[in-house]
Protein backbone atom coordinates (compact mmCIF):
# COMPACT_ATOMS: atom_id res chain seq x y z
CA UNK A 1 0.00 0.00 0.00
CA UNK A 2 1.31 3.34 -0.97
CA UNK A 3 0.55 6.41 1.29
CA UNK A 4 1.07 9.80 0.90
CA UNK A 5 0.14 13.22 2.85
CA UNK A 6 0.50 17.08 1.68
CA UNK A 7 -0.24 20.10 4.54
CA UNK A 8 -2.60 22.28 4.35
CA UNK A 9 -1.61 26.07 4.10
CA UNK A 10 -2.16 29.55 5.72
CA UNK A 11 -1.69 32.02 3.38
CA UNK A 12 0.55 35.26 5.28
CA UNK A 13 0.44 37.46 2.02
CA UNK A 14 -0.86 38.28 -1.40
CA UNK A 15 -3.42 36.00 -1.64
CA UNK A 16 -5.35 36.49 -5.05
CA UNK A 17 -2.62 37.47 -7.23
CA UNK A 18 -1.91 33.80 -7.60
CA UNK A 19 -4.73 33.59 -10.21
CA UNK A 20 -4.03 33.10 -13.84
CA UNK A 21 -6.02 35.89 -15.00
CA UNK A 22 -4.00 38.66 -12.51
CA UNK A 23 -0.26 37.37 -12.59
CA UNK A 24 -0.58 36.71 -16.81
CA UNK A 25 -0.56 40.78 -16.93
CA UNK A 26 0.72 41.75 -13.69
CA UNK A 27 2.93 38.85 -12.38
CA UNK A 28 1.99 37.79 -8.66
CA UNK A 29 3.55 37.65 -5.56
CA UNK A 30 2.61 35.76 -2.14
CA UNK A 31 3.99 34.28 1.06
CA UNK A 32 2.20 31.03 1.91
CA UNK A 33 2.73 28.42 5.19
CA UNK A 34 2.97 24.90 5.52
CA UNK A 35 0.55 23.83 8.50
CA UNK A 36 0.93 20.31 10.49
CA UNK A 37 -2.72 19.46 9.24
CA UNK A 38 -2.74 17.30 6.71
CA UNK A 39 -4.66 15.28 3.79
CA UNK A 40 -4.27 11.81 3.30
CA UNK A 41 -4.24 9.59 0.28
CA UNK A 42 -3.72 5.69 0.25
CA UNK A 43 -3.56 3.88 -3.11
CA UNK A 44 -3.40 -0.04 -3.28
CA UNK A 45 -3.91 -2.64 -5.99
CA UNK A 46 -7.12 -4.76 -6.29
CA UNK A 47 -8.00 -7.94 -7.27
CA UNK A 48 -11.18 -6.61 -8.46
CA UNK A 49 -11.77 -5.90 -12.04
CA UNK A 50 -12.81 -2.38 -10.93
CA UNK A 51 -11.75 1.01 -9.75
CA UNK A 52 -12.53 1.94 -5.94
CA UNK A 53 -12.20 5.27 -5.16
CA UNK A 54 -13.36 5.97 -1.28
CA UNK A 55 -13.81 9.59 -0.38
CA UNK A 56 -17.07 11.67 1.12
CA UNK A 57 -18.97 8.71 -1.18
CA UNK A 58 -18.02 5.24 -2.58
CA UNK A 59 -16.85 4.72 -6.87
CA UNK A 60 -16.92 1.45 -8.16
CA UNK A 61 -16.35 1.71 -11.93
CA UNK A 62 -14.86 -0.60 -14.49
CA UNK A 63 -13.02 2.34 -16.29
CA UNK A 64 -11.35 5.10 -15.17
CA UNK A 65 -13.47 7.44 -17.30
CA UNK A 66 -16.62 6.30 -15.46
CA UNK A 67 -15.23 8.11 -12.00
CA UNK A 68 -16.92 10.89 -10.73
CA UNK A 69 -14.40 12.67 -8.95
CA UNK A 70 -13.27 14.89 -11.64
CA UNK A 71 -9.67 15.67 -9.78
CA UNK A 72 -9.01 12.14 -9.16
CA UNK A 73 -10.25 10.82 -13.24
CA UNK A 74 -8.50 13.11 -14.46
CA UNK A 75 -5.52 12.55 -12.45
CA UNK A 76 -5.14 9.27 -13.57
CA UNK A 77 -6.25 9.99 -16.96
CA UNK A 78 -2.98 11.98 -17.36
CA UNK A 79 -0.97 9.75 -15.89
CA UNK A 80 -2.01 6.82 -18.24
CA UNK A 81 -2.87 4.52 -14.84
CA UNK A 82 -5.34 2.57 -16.75
CA UNK A 83 -2.65 0.57 -18.40
CA UNK A 84 -1.37 -0.55 -14.97
CA UNK A 85 -4.53 -2.44 -13.42
CA UNK A 86 -7.08 -1.75 -11.53
CA UNK A 87 -6.61 0.33 -8.06
CA UNK A 88 -8.22 1.36 -4.82
CA UNK A 89 -7.75 4.91 -3.91
CA UNK A 90 -8.98 6.22 -0.50
CA UNK A 91 -8.14 10.03 0.82
CA UNK A 92 -8.88 11.73 4.13
CA UNK A 93 -8.11 15.03 5.76
CA UNK A 94 -7.44 16.44 9.04
CA UNK A 95 -9.84 19.29 8.01
CA UNK A 96 -12.87 19.25 6.05
CA UNK A 97 -12.39 20.45 2.54
CA UNK A 98 -13.95 23.78 1.61
CA UNK A 99 -12.49 25.62 4.95
CA UNK A 100 -9.64 28.18 3.18
CA UNK A 101 -6.75 26.30 4.27
CA UNK A 102 -6.26 24.82 0.47
CA UNK A 103 -7.15 21.08 0.60
CA UNK A 104 -7.99 20.71 -3.04
CA UNK A 105 -4.52 21.50 -3.74
CA UNK A 106 -3.07 19.54 -1.10
CA UNK A 107 -5.36 16.98 -2.47
CA UNK A 108 -4.61 16.84 -5.89
CA UNK A 109 -0.77 16.57 -4.67
CA UNK A 110 -1.25 14.06 -2.66
CA UNK A 111 -2.80 11.69 -5.52
CA UNK A 112 -0.59 12.36 -7.95
CA UNK A 113 2.43 11.72 -5.34
CA UNK A 114 0.86 8.72 -5.10
CA UNK A 115 0.24 7.85 -8.12
CA UNK A 116 3.73 8.58 -9.02
CA UNK A 117 4.74 6.33 -6.61
CA UNK A 118 2.93 3.78 -7.97
CA UNK A 119 4.27 4.07 -11.34
CA UNK A 120 7.75 4.30 -9.61
CA UNK A 121 8.30 7.77 -10.53
CA UNK A 122 10.24 10.07 -9.16
CA UNK A 123 9.05 13.69 -9.51
CA UNK A 124 10.62 17.39 -7.83
CA UNK A 125 7.82 19.32 -6.22
CA UNK A 126 8.04 22.04 -8.57
CA UNK A 127 6.93 19.83 -11.53
CA UNK A 128 4.56 17.86 -9.06
CA UNK A 129 2.90 21.53 -8.62
CA UNK A 130 2.71 22.44 -12.09
CA UNK A 131 1.09 18.78 -13.12
CA UNK A 132 -1.47 19.54 -10.30
CA UNK A 133 -2.37 22.78 -11.51
CA UNK A 134 -2.47 21.48 -14.88
CA UNK A 135 -5.22 19.09 -14.14
CA UNK A 136 -7.23 21.98 -11.65
CA UNK A 137 -6.64 24.91 -13.63
CA UNK A 138 -6.60 24.01 -17.53
CA UNK A 139 -8.03 20.59 -17.41
CA UNK A 140 -11.14 21.12 -15.17
CA UNK A 141 -10.99 24.73 -15.60
CA UNK A 142 -11.24 25.57 -12.02
CA UNK A 143 -11.01 29.53 -11.29
CA UNK A 144 -8.11 28.86 -8.69
CA UNK A 145 -4.73 30.34 -8.32
CA UNK A 146 -1.30 28.34 -8.11
CA UNK A 147 -0.74 28.78 -4.35
CA UNK A 148 -2.51 26.02 -2.82
CA UNK A 149 -0.39 23.60 -5.38
CA UNK A 150 2.92 25.14 -4.88
CA UNK A 151 2.95 25.19 -0.70
CA UNK A 152 1.27 21.99 -0.40
CA UNK A 153 4.41 20.39 -2.82
CA UNK A 154 7.13 22.41 -1.20
CA UNK A 155 6.38 23.25 2.66
CA UNK A 156 8.18 25.41 4.90
CA UNK A 157 7.50 29.16 4.94
CA UNK A 158 7.52 30.05 1.26
CA UNK A 159 7.34 33.12 -0.98
CA UNK A 160 5.84 32.19 -4.61
CA UNK A 161 7.02 34.70 -7.72
CA UNK A 162 4.50 33.80 -10.41
CA UNK A 163 5.44 35.51 -13.60
CA UNK A 164 3.28 36.29 -16.86
CA UNK A 165 4.45 33.57 -18.91
CA UNK A 166 3.39 30.46 -16.10
CA UNK A 167 6.78 30.07 -14.69
CA UNK A 168 6.88 29.93 -10.91
CA UNK A 169 9.83 30.99 -8.32
CA UNK A 170 9.98 29.70 -4.78
CA UNK A 171 12.29 30.49 -2.25
CA UNK A 172 12.05 30.17 1.68
CA UNK A 173 11.31 33.08 3.77
CA UNK A 174 14.40 34.14 5.00
CA UNK A 175 13.49 34.64 8.74
CA UNK A 176 15.56 33.54 12.08
CA UNK A 177 13.98 30.51 14.13
CA UNK A 178 13.35 32.88 17.01
CA UNK A 179 10.94 34.45 14.29
CA UNK A 180 9.13 31.02 13.30
CA UNK A 181 8.64 30.06 17.20
CA UNK A 182 7.17 33.39 18.07
CA UNK A 183 4.79 33.59 14.57
CA UNK A 184 4.38 29.99 15.53
CA UNK A 185 3.28 31.05 18.92
CA UNK A 186 1.15 33.84 18.18
CA UNK A 187 -1.23 33.12 15.20
CA UNK A 188 -4.40 31.36 16.14
CA UNK A 189 -7.21 29.84 13.95
CA UNK A 190 -10.72 29.77 14.54
CA UNK A 191 -12.96 28.00 12.60
CA UNK A 192 -16.44 29.75 11.79
CA UNK A 193 -18.30 26.84 11.49
CA UNK A 194 -18.69 27.79 7.85
CA UNK A 195 -17.59 25.64 4.53
CA UNK A 196 -17.94 27.29 1.09
CA UNK A 197 -16.33 26.29 -2.64
CA UNK A 198 -13.09 28.63 -3.59
CA UNK A 199 -13.55 28.63 -6.85
CA UNK A 200 -17.12 30.31 -6.55
CA UNK A 201 -15.98 32.82 -4.79
CA UNK A 202 -12.84 33.23 -6.89
CA UNK A 203 -14.67 33.36 -10.05
CA UNK A 204 -16.12 36.72 -9.44
CA UNK A 205 -12.43 38.19 -8.66
CA UNK A 206 -11.24 35.91 -12.28
CA UNK A 207 -14.19 37.42 -13.97
CA UNK A 208 -13.23 41.12 -13.01
CA UNK A 209 -9.73 40.79 -13.84
CA UNK A 210 -10.19 39.51 -17.18
CA UNK A 211 -12.74 42.32 -17.96
CA UNK A 212 -9.76 44.65 -16.70
CA UNK A 213 -12.13 45.82 -13.97
CA UNK A 214 -9.80 48.98 -12.65
CA UNK A 215 -11.23 48.34 -8.80
CA UNK A 216 -10.05 44.68 -8.61
CA UNK A 217 -6.46 45.49 -10.16
CA UNK A 218 -5.44 47.98 -8.35
CA UNK A 219 -7.06 45.98 -5.16
CA UNK A 220 -4.84 43.58 -6.01
CA UNK A 221 -1.45 45.51 -6.80
CA UNK A 222 -2.24 46.78 -3.18
CA UNK A 223 -2.29 43.54 -1.85
CA UNK A 224 0.37 42.42 -3.90
CA UNK A 225 2.41 45.40 -2.51
CA UNK A 226 1.31 44.51 1.14
CA UNK A 227 2.81 41.11 0.62
CA UNK A 228 6.29 42.61 -0.30
CA UNK A 229 5.95 45.01 2.92
CA UNK A 230 4.96 41.57 5.08
CA UNK A 231 7.97 40.08 3.88
CA UNK A 232 10.08 43.21 4.69
CA UNK A 233 8.45 42.68 7.93
CA UNK A 234 8.50 39.21 8.37
CA UNK A 235 12.36 39.20 7.84
CA UNK A 236 13.14 42.01 10.33
CA UNK A 237 11.41 40.31 12.89
CA UNK A 238 8.49 42.88 13.27
CA UNK A 239 5.67 40.65 14.05
CA UNK A 240 3.87 43.13 15.70
CA UNK A 241 3.79 45.24 11.71
CA UNK A 242 2.91 41.96 10.14
CA UNK A 243 -0.35 41.84 11.87
CA UNK A 244 -0.89 45.60 10.89
CA UNK A 245 -0.30 44.69 7.25
CA UNK A 246 -3.04 41.48 7.97
CA UNK A 247 -5.49 43.76 9.30
CA UNK A 248 -4.71 46.49 6.19
CA UNK A 249 -4.94 43.48 4.01
CA UNK A 250 -8.68 42.14 5.15
CA UNK A 251 -10.36 45.39 4.88
CA UNK A 252 -9.04 45.58 1.30
CA UNK A 253 -10.04 42.28 0.94
CA UNK A 254 -13.24 42.59 1.65
CA UNK A 255 -13.59 45.01 -1.16
CA UNK A 256 -13.11 42.41 -3.61
CA UNK A 257 -16.59 40.86 -3.24
CA UNK A 258 -19.62 41.13 -1.33
CA UNK A 259 -19.41 36.91 -0.68
CA UNK A 260 -15.87 37.86 0.84
CA UNK A 261 -17.68 38.08 4.40
CA UNK A 262 -20.92 38.04 6.61
CA UNK A 263 -21.93 40.42 9.45
CA UNK A 264 -21.32 37.41 11.60
CA UNK A 265 -17.86 37.03 10.55
CA UNK A 266 -17.67 40.92 10.62
CA UNK A 267 -18.31 40.80 14.08
CA UNK A 268 -16.50 37.65 15.38
CA UNK A 269 -13.60 39.67 13.83
CA UNK A 270 -14.13 43.06 15.32
CA UNK A 271 -14.81 41.04 18.89
CA UNK A 272 -11.25 39.50 18.31
CA UNK A 273 -9.46 42.60 17.50
CA UNK A 274 -10.86 44.44 20.55
CA UNK A 275 -9.80 41.43 22.62
CA UNK A 276 -6.17 41.68 21.99
CA UNK A 277 -5.41 40.53 18.68
CA UNK A 278 -3.48 42.79 16.96
CA UNK A 279 -4.55 42.01 13.19
CA UNK A 280 -5.92 39.05 11.97
CA UNK A 281 -7.79 37.86 8.45
CA UNK A 282 -9.99 34.85 7.43
CA UNK A 283 -7.81 32.65 5.65
CA UNK A 284 -8.72 31.85 1.76
CA UNK A 285 -11.23 32.57 -0.72
CA UNK A 286 -13.61 34.09 1.97
CA UNK A 287 -17.22 33.25 2.51
CA UNK A 288 -16.33 30.87 5.86
CA UNK A 289 -13.38 28.81 6.95
CA UNK A 290 -10.91 29.73 9.81
CA UNK A 291 -10.15 33.13 11.10
CA UNK A 292 -6.82 33.99 11.91
CA UNK A 293 -5.45 36.46 14.38
CA UNK A 294 -2.45 37.54 15.62
CA UNK A 295 -1.91 37.84 19.37
CA UNK A 296 0.50 38.56 22.05
CA UNK A 297 -2.25 37.94 24.44
CA UNK A 298 -3.60 34.98 23.69
CA UNK A 299 -5.45 33.88 26.60
CA UNK A 300 -7.62 36.94 26.19
CA UNK A 301 -8.51 36.36 22.60
CA UNK A 302 -9.02 32.48 23.45
CA UNK A 303 -11.55 33.40 25.82
CA UNK A 304 -13.33 35.72 23.52
CA UNK A 305 -13.30 33.29 20.67
CA UNK A 306 -14.40 30.42 22.76
CA UNK A 307 -17.46 32.67 24.48
CA UNK A 308 -18.22 33.41 20.64
CA UNK A 309 -18.56 29.88 20.15
CA UNK A 310 -15.82 29.26 18.07
CA UNK A 311 -13.32 26.53 17.72
CA UNK A 312 -9.38 26.54 17.63
CA UNK A 313 -8.05 24.67 15.82
CA UNK A 314 -4.09 24.45 17.30
CA UNK A 315 -1.01 23.75 14.72
CA UNK A 316 2.99 23.85 13.56
CA UNK A 317 4.77 24.80 10.78
CA UNK A 318 5.96 21.56 8.89
CA UNK A 319 8.80 22.31 6.43
CA UNK A 320 8.14 19.01 4.90
CA UNK A 321 5.81 19.12 1.31
CA UNK A 322 4.04 16.09 -0.01
CA UNK A 323 5.66 12.91 1.01
CA UNK A 324 5.41 9.00 0.68
CA UNK A 325 4.55 7.91 3.97
CA UNK A 326 4.63 4.32 2.97
CA UNK A 327 5.21 2.26 -0.03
Amino acid sequence: MIITRSPLRITLGGGGTDLPSYYEKHSGFLIAAAINKYVYITVNPTFQRQYIIKYSQLERVSAIAEIEHPIIREAMLALKIEENGYLEITSMADIPAGTGLGSSGSFTTALLKALHAYKKNLIHPAELAEQACEIEINRLKEAVGKQDQYIAAYGGITCFQYCPKGTVTAWPLKVSQETINNLEDNLLLFFTGYSRSASKILKEQDDKSRALDPATIDNLHFVKDLAIRSQEALESGDLQGFARLMHIHWEHKKKRSANMSNQEINRWYDHGVANGALGGKLIGAGGGGFLMFYSEDKARLRRAMRDCGLQEVRFVFTFEGTSVLAV
